[in-house]
């Protein structure tokens, strides 16, 4: 039998002859600085594929700089993804990682190479095809060549970046083991880190950045657009006798009051006689809160005889204290000037931000001023009062539906509505939507057979259901489908929704598709551009008020010349 016994003892001759034999061992910088550097090859499988999705149609068209940000980030997500699934691979084959074959980055190459420049090639024709349907003409071809490495310099800033995360998280870790036990000290990392960028995320940077913009805001509120001059009407805020200073309405407050048809104006469209409309509005600076608002703008509009009007239309803002011209203008043409439109401020920061932070200065102010309004509406005699009517488009659609319980509080305490662009976390359009009638589709609902609400791609094109009755006070949503405001939602992460599944829309591409997460994204990414499109599509409401307030109005005499002469007057405000 053949023991094994040690060898002699290795002197200092044999370990300087194994240091020469391994070479200079590299400095903790350097392997620091390849790892931070390096890729897996799932990894890029993963950011490849993702990559390559991000050319895939969306709603709205895009120019090279987006296209190269959100394919950027597209490919980080995707470089996330393939690592995770070769680290789950691995677990479940109870081995370590391997070296990838030379062979193997040579494959991944070249399929790299004759992917992406497919994609980058049908995605240049998507495009193009997007503009076709919606007529955008301007087109920056060069930015759109290089939008590949805009794509490329966003993924390697991200993955930099979760590269720093993990190296805090396992400087971390090895300082927690000194003190307690590996597992707890894994776990116990990973928590402190999500804990810290969470709070840097939103603490710092968005909360920051909220701050900053509404300081901005605020201070851009206190400056009056060129062309806009205190109105000389006693029936406009600001004007003589108002309750309202001018200089408290803010900037979007002076430009609703000192603009609009005059009764000049409207005698010409109607080739009769006309009265000069009312405009009521109190800025963020009239009062401290909503209600106290609401109170002063109902207190002007009682001043100026709104309640005297035949036509009262209570107006839920958007962001900066915005009210679409397209939308308030339309109605005063259509009801002869006889009519008084009421508003207030809520927030300084523009419509896409106040979308995501203001949600809860909306839903106070719509159903302030609503319940301001109504209740000195209701203690009139029934036959004194005029026809009240709710308006407002985007975050102002969904602060005006604070003010209602559902389709029979609508129809009973309004003599009509008109929501443009809802935000798909609209509580009311959503349930409506979600609620429709079997067989409607979700692009284009039907809901209890339209007898109080009803959706409108075009109302020039028909409003469904047009063989059934439509009475009383009538609910009327205008929702494009190509809007990204309608249909963003968290569910498009893990969700197919069905209004890309049934049909897309007539302004939509039929080859648009739902893809887990990558949808989420397109959709994200249009968001803060859905009005830069030509009216009538994405989060553009123009013309359609036309159609949209003849059926809620239902004013006598009007022909369809006339909406269409109207039509021409609205576009050339724009």
């Amino acid at each position: 039998m053949v023991e094994n016994t040690p060898g002699p003892p290795a002197g200092p001759s044999r370990r300087a002859d194994a240091a020469a034999a391994d070479g200079p061992r590299p400095s903790p910088g350097s392997r620091k600085r390849r790892e931070a550097l390096s890729v897996t090859l799932p990894g890029c499988w993963g950011a490849l594929l993702f990559a390559c999705l991000s050319y895939t149609p969306s709603l709205l068209p895009r120019g090279g700089i987006l296209q190269g940000l959100i394919c950027g980030i597209n490919a980080a997500l995707g470089y996330g993804a393939g690592v995770l699934a070769a680290w789950v691979w691995r677990a479940f084959a109870d081995r370590g990682p391997r070296p990838p074959h030379p062979r193997s980055w040579a494959a991944f190459f070249l399929s790299a190479a004759v992917l992406f420049g497919l994609f980058f090639g049908f995605g240049q024709y998507w495009q193009h095809e997007i503009r076709r349907l919606m007529g955008v003409t301007h087109y920056n071809i060069p930015l759109a060549v290089i939008s590949p490495l805009i794509a490329a310099l966003v993924f390697a800033l991200l993955l930099l970046t979760a590269r720093g995360i993990r190296g805090l998280y396992r400087r971390l870790k090895g300082l927690l083991r000194r003190w307690i036990g590996p597992r707890a000290a894994t776990a116990v990392g990973w928590i402190l880190v999500a804990g810290l960028v969470w709070a840097i995320v939103t603490g710092l940077l968005l909360n920051g950045f909220v701050g900053v913009a509404n300081k901005a805001f605020s201070l851009r509120d206190t400056t009056t657009e060129e062309g806009v001059h205190q109105p000389s009407s006693s029936l406009r805020s600001g004007g003589p006798g108002s309750l309202v200073p001018w200089d408290s309405m803010g900037r979007q407050g002076r430009n609703f009051s000192a603009t609009g048809p005059s009764a000049k104006d409207i005698a010409r469209f109607t080739g009769g006689p006309a009265r000069e409309p009312i405009r009521s509005y109190a800025g963020l600076a009239s009062a401290g809160s909503a209600e106290s608002r609401a109170a002063e703008a109902v207190a002007d509009l009682t001043r100026q005889g709104g309640f005297r009007r035949a036509n009262l239309l209570v107006v839920t803002t958007t962001g900066s204290g915005w009210v679409d011209p397209a939308a308030v203008d339309t109605f005063e043409y259509l009801s002869g000037g006889d009519s008084a439109t009421v508003a207030i401020q809520y927030s300084y920061l523009p419509s896409w931000l106040s979308y995501l932070v203001d949600q809860t200065k909306a839903r106070e102010a719509g159903r302030a001023l609503f319940d301001a309004v109504y209740d000195d509406w209701s203690k009139l005699p029934p036959g004194d009062r005029p026809r009240l009517f709710v308006a407002g488009e985007s975050l102002g659609s969904f602060g005006g539906e604070t003010a209602f319980s559902g389709e029979y509080d609508l129809r009973n305490r309004t003599n009509g509505t008109l929501f443009a662009g809802p935000p798909a976390f609209n509580t009311l359009f959503r349930g409506f939507s979600d609620r429709r009638d079997a067989g409607s589709p979700e692009v284009l609902p039907v809901y209890k057979d339209g007898r109080t609400i009803r959706f409108a791609n075009d109302p020039a094109a028909g409003i469904p259901p047009a063989n059934r009755p439509w009475k009383d006070s009538r609910v009327l949503y205008l929702m494009h489908p190509s809007d990204p405001i309608v249909w963003w939602s968290p569910r498009l992460i893990h969700s197919e929704p069905d209004w890309i599944g049934q049909h897309p829309g007539d302004d939509v591409l039929q080859q648009m598709v739902w893809l887990p997460l990558v949808t989420f994204w397109q959709v994200t990414a249009d968001l803060p551009f859905s009005t830069d499109v030509p009216g009538g599509h994405g989060h553009a409401y123009t013309t359609e008020y036309v159609d949209a307030w003849n059926a809620v109005l239902r004013p006598t005499g009007v022909t369809a010349q006339d909406l269409d002469r109207l039509k021409d007057l609205i576009a050339a405000e724009k």
